[in-house]
């Protein structure tokens, strides 16, 4: 009761100082941007891992370098059909796909551009999340068969649509007693996909498998094996499985080694944002101390008649404790529900600000995708509230126990 009587009290009462006004905002404030740089980061870790699951494959199988009949090294799988079924039967995979791949040049009137081509069976195309998703797409994957699909950055580059017809020029073409031709096969192009990742957009160009062998002079053989799992988050377990079902030369490479220097990079920033947004928190959270001593200050003849009535110096504690932790309580409030909002809206937040800076604040050539994502998670925003609590708890302690600890003497002598 004593507490917020001395909380409602107004200023010229002795009561809520101007720092006290300034702890509060400051705490509000810290907690605010502590759960929204959490969001975001945790939203930027979860697209990314997203579109590299969602368009790439969890395990690649190839194999070692072996040299052929001829007398010619090479790392092509002959017998891929028969190593995919191995493959399939190994517990937790749900999908093995041979592929060709191959890097070529794509040509549209005076447009051209580099792009990878993957080639792979229609039926296999189809299951591929990011690939084959009808809200994000153009044309009818069933056509697959007849033609080629094409990321979106390459549809772009090259002013390129559904129907339409692009040359691709590969190096590897038809060898003659001259040497070897570029090999020049115009294709129609029948579906336009978008993975989410600026990078697959620009560069990824799908063919048929059976076409794509021809192509590259790849008959009979695969370059490697797509194989997708149940639970990707647990690759490591399945690694040795994998081995052993695919035989003695075969070699893995799994989308933690593609990209696990780049989530593990993310790991560490997000510790390191912790960090600081805290030491921002504990900044704000002394302000309280301020405060309090001020209102100690103001309320040293409340003190000393409280004292002298034979309050305790645990009572006197508990009320400016009170007072304190009051402060960070309501500011704590506010901030999350201010972070959890700007999770929640982030798109017509960003979408504002782009409109106020004229467009352009976001280059997903750069980023490597198309928006700013936000993941609202709630260890984030019970982390932000203990961690405000707790600072606010603590740093109140100090000049509450000096209250508590005045001399009901000294405190009444000049009054």
């Amino acid at each position: 009761m004593i507490a917020w009587r001395y909380l409602r009290a107004r200023r010229a009462e002795g009561g809520v100082s101007v720092m006290t006004w300034i702890s509060l905002i400051g705490i509000t404030l810290a907690v605010f941007a502590l759960i929204a740089t959490l969001a975001v980061r945790a939203g930027f870790r979860a697209e990314f891992v997203d579109t590299i699951l969602g368009a790439n494959a969890h395990v690649t199988v190839y194999s070692s370098t072996r040299v052929d009949e001829q007398g010619v090294a090479s790392r092509t799988i002959p017998d891929y059909a028969a190593m995919a079924e191995r493959l399939r039967a190994v517990p937790g995979v749900t999908r093995v796909a041979p592929l060709v791949r191959g890097q070529v040049m794509a040509a549209s009137g005076s447009g051209n551009s580099g792009v990878e081509v993957y080639g792979i069976a229609p039926e296999d195309l189809a299951t591929i999340p990011r690939i084959a998703d009808p809200e994000t797409a153009l044309g009818d994957i069933a056509r697959f068969p007849e033609g080629i699909a094409i990321g979106t950055g390459v549809a772009r580059e090259l002013g390129v649509g559904v129907g339409d017809r692009i040359r691709l020029i590969s190096p590897e073409g038809v060898k003659t007693p001259f040497g070897t031709s570029p090999r020049v096969n115009a294709y129609e192009i029948v579906y336009v996909f978008s993975a989410g990742r600026y990078d697959i957009d620009r560069t990824r160009v799908y063919m048929p498998f059976a076409e794509a062998q021809g192509y590259f002079n790849r008959e009979g053989v695969a370059d490697e094996l797509e194989v997708m799992v149940t639970d990707p988050e647990r690759i490591d377990e399945l690694t040795l499985p994998l081995l052993r079902a695919g035989g003695e030369r075969v070699l893995l490479w799994t989308w933690r080694d593609a990209s696990g220097a780049f989530l593990r990079a993310l790991d560490i920033e997000d510790n390191v944002m912790f960090i600081i947004l805290s030491i921002l928190v504990l900044i704000a959270a002394m302000n309280i101390v301020s405060g309090l001593i001020m209102l100690v200050k103001n309320k040293g003849r409340d003190i000393g008649i409280l004292r002298t009535m034979g309050l305790t110096e645990g009572a006197v504690l508990r009320v400016f404790f009170i007072c304190g932790a009051f402060v960070g309580l309501i500011g704590t409030f506010f901030g999350v529900i201010l972070g959890c909002l700007f999770a929640i809206w982030i798109d017509p937040i960003f979408s504002a600000v782009n409109y106020v800076a004229g467009g352009g604040v976001w280059d997903p050539s750069i980023r490597g995708i198309y928006e700013l994502p936000a993941k609202l998670r709630a260890r984030d925003v019970l982390s932000a509230v203990i961690l405000s609590l707790g600072l606010s708890f603590v740093v109140t302690i100090f000049p509450a126990r000096r209250a508590a600890r005045m001399n009901p003497v000294e405190a009444l002598r000049y009054e």
